[in-house]
């Protein structure tokens, strides 16, 4: 495939990616509020959260297994149909069935970032592959930035409406895959490249092995650590902020949070747009984790005890610059001292790492919070944080072999 059409590829999954990302992020800060409006406590809100996880961890590599037999753009298009059927019964639900029922249906048809993630492994040589990764990680950013945002301000008329606009904007993504996405043909070799490729449930037995390689292990366990304490921050923060934080007498809503996830989103946007690769030439990628993790653990720490609203901003700033270039910089670390002919097994083992911290992470949050716990679930988060500095400080720099390749 010539330079220019692969260019020509990248721009509909770039739009694909990045509406897909903008419509979860629509109702990633309104669903806590949306639950609770028709009774749901807490510990229900973390069960919600956690269903969607885990029908993603079941159903993600089967749709992998799928798409390399039927090819990525099918497969892309029935999972973007589940997403954009799962939103319409989110913002037509008037019980809580509903709701669960509406995040089942996303949930059991998710692999839309790992279809696309495969996509470009289809497309591109193994050299030009982690430039083209890139790509996706400009959409999550710009999707992170906006969609926040819209849900924060439309929430204030009905929360319907970030549904119904999350839902409009899957149409639209499914109209780009079908119009504009060109059929692929998916790799047969064994090597799968970054895109990661992921090991079915009952396969996870397969992994256990890369858990027993001394320079991999502690890498795999740091990547868990912050798994968790992103997840637990992420999904427990709108109803922490409901119960802690008060304008003019009326608690935080969907619109303060959604406002504050943009922000973050904006912070996510600078310094994956340009910063982080300045500041891993000059630290490299392990002093840069140290310091993600430091900066996630004293933010959370600080967002454990009462304080005025606007100490809010450089709370979200230290934690926003350490989840930002926590991910990046441990996914590097890991590929180094993976061989590439593994890398795609082992980044789909962080991907599932991901999925396992997404269903734990929200209801432990839910219970907490539903107990009244609240500084210990800002603690709790910090210290997945501070066991992951210490970690990594503890550790020395893994030796690099020559069939190992950087994706840097």
């Amino acid at each position: 495939m010539s330079s220019a059409q692969k260019k020509s590829v990248l721009l509909p999954i770039f739009l694909i990616v990045a509406v897909d990302i903008m419509g979860l992020t629509l109702i990633l800060p309104l669903l806590p509020f949306y639950a609770e409006r028709y009774g749901a406590t807490p510990q229900t809100v973390g069960l919600l959260i956690a269903t969607y996880a885990f029908c993603q961890l079941i159903a993600g590599p089967i749709l992998g297994k799928l798409s390399d037999r039927f090819g990525r753009r099918p497969l892309l298009i029935v999972s973007q149909i589940g997403t954009f059927a799962g939103f319409l019964v989110l913002g037509w639900a008037k019980t809580l069935f509903w709701i669960f029922f509406s995040r089942f249906l996303d949930g059991i048809t998710a692999g839309n970032l790992s279809l696309a993630q495969a996509y470009i492994s289809d497309v591109t040589a193994p050299e030009d592959r982690a430039k083209s990764f890139g790509v996706i990680g400009i959409a999550f950013g710009l999707g992170f930035l906006i969609g926040p945002a819209l849900s924060g301000f439309l929430s204030q008329y009905s929360y319907a409406y970030p549904a119904y606009l999350a839902a409009a904007l899957s149409f639209t993504s499914i109209l780009c895959t079908y119009f504009l996405l060109p059929q692929a043909i998916p790799h047969q070799e064994e090597e799968s490249g970054p895109g990661g490729k992921r090991l079915g449930l009952l396969n996870w037995g397969s992994y256990i092995d890369y858990f027993k390689r001394p320079e991999l292990a502690p890498l795999l366990v740091e990547f868990a650590l912050f798994c968790l304490m992103f997840s637990l921050f992420i999904q427990g923060f709108a109803l922490f902020a409901q119960r802690r934080f008060f304008i003019h007498g009326h608690p935080f809503g969907p619109k303060e949070v959604g406002y504050l996830y943009a922000y973050s989103g904006f912070l996510g946007l600078i310094v994956q747009g340009g910063l982080l690769g300045r500041l891993v030439k000059r630290y490299g990628e392990k002093s840069l984790a140290r310091t993600g993790f430091i900066s996630a653990a004293l933010g959370l720490v600080f967002l454990a005890f009462d304080h005025p609203i606007l100490m809010l901003i450089p709370i979200f700033t230290a934690t926003a610059f350490g989840t930002g270039v926590l991910r990046p910089a441990l996914t590097s670390l890991i590929t180094r001292v993976t061989s590439r002919k593994e890398q795609g097994v082992v980044l789909g083992l962080t991907q599932s790492l991901n999925s396992v911290a997404s269903i734990f992470s929200p209801l432990l949050a839910g219970y907490l919070i539903g107990k009244g716990d609240l500084a210990a679930w800002a603690l709790i988060a910090a210290l997945f944080s501070g066991i992951g500095f210490i970690l990594i400080s503890r550790r020395t720099e893994p030796q690099v072999s020559q069939a190992t390749q950087s994706i840097n």
